[in-house]
């Protein structure tokens, strides 16, 4: 099995990359907080900088299915908010993560999965009465989110933070953030293609192959949206994202 290989990646590894693919479609499909195990993984199938570029287009792709899923649930208002700052942060990410040698890159990436997963459990013991719905918030949440999007394709815990606090319905959470990163993902792919050079030919042979199962992931999480228990599936969720930080960790 080992000898076989798609497009030049090991079956199994391959295998390990559907899995993460089925897994961002799922998400997409409005099962928040799960992202950061897809990403997990892809950096464990294809390596740090070299797997964001693989996303680009299938973060794109799934962004465009969730757009026209909940197209009617957009709240302008929330989006705009948060765009600006995002924007900045994702030129400050491009910055940073340019030149930075892989190893240091994959630090990276799992520290913010590591601060992401605290964030997580802090606002899961700790929910505010109230949040601040100003520009001072949403800037700081939405730059955090602008950088940790360039460098590793992990805004979702902080863009979730945020739409929480809203107290948005769940629909207009999930179609909001739709438009969201569709916006940002679209900002991000010249960056990738020209500046860091991850979108190539070779990465979008990867992802060409990889396609389908984003499709097939967002089917399955459109039907789950409306069954899954938010409490324990988010407390799972922070635990599988913590001991997969912590796997990625002692591969260094």
């Amino acid at each position: 099995m080992e000898s076989i290989q798609i497009f030049g990646t090991p079956l199994i590894m391959w295998l390990l990359a559907v899995s993460a693919v089925i897994i961002l479609g799922v998400s997409k499909a409005g099962i928040k907080g799960i992202s950061i195990i897809l990403v997990t993984i892809m950096v464990f199938v294809y390596g740090g900088k070299n797997s964001t570029g693989i996303l680009m287009p299938l973060l794109i792709s799934a962004d465009i299915l969730a757009i026209t899923y909940y197209r009617k649930y957009v709240q302008w208002k929330y989006l705009i908010k948060l765009l600006p700052a995002m924007v900045v942060g994702v030129f400050i990410g491009t910055f940073i993560g340019k030149d930075l040698p892989e190893v240091l890159f994959k630090q990276s990436m799992i520290a913010i999965i590591l601060f992401s997963v605290a964030i997580l459990l802090y606002w899961e013991k700790n929910p505010p009465k109230e949040v601040p719905d100003n520009w001072f918030f949403s800037s700081f949440l939405g730059l955090a989110a602008g950088i940790t999007t360039m460098i590793g394709n992990l805004a979702g815990p902080f863009a979730n933070i945020y739409f929480l606090s809203m107290r948005m319905p769940k629909n207009a959470f999930i179609g909001t953030a739709a438009w969201l990163f569709f916006i940002i993902n679209l900002i991000k792919l010249p960056l990738h293609a020209f500046v860091w050079g991850t979108v190539n030919a070779e990465s979008i042979k990867q992802t060409v192959s990889l396609i389908p199962a984003m499709f097939v992931g967002f089917i399955l999480g459109a039907s789950l949206v409306t069954r899954i228990k938010d409490d324990s599936y988010r407390k799972m969720i922070i635990i599988i994202t913590g001991i997969g930080a912590l796997i990625l960790l002692i591969r260094q």
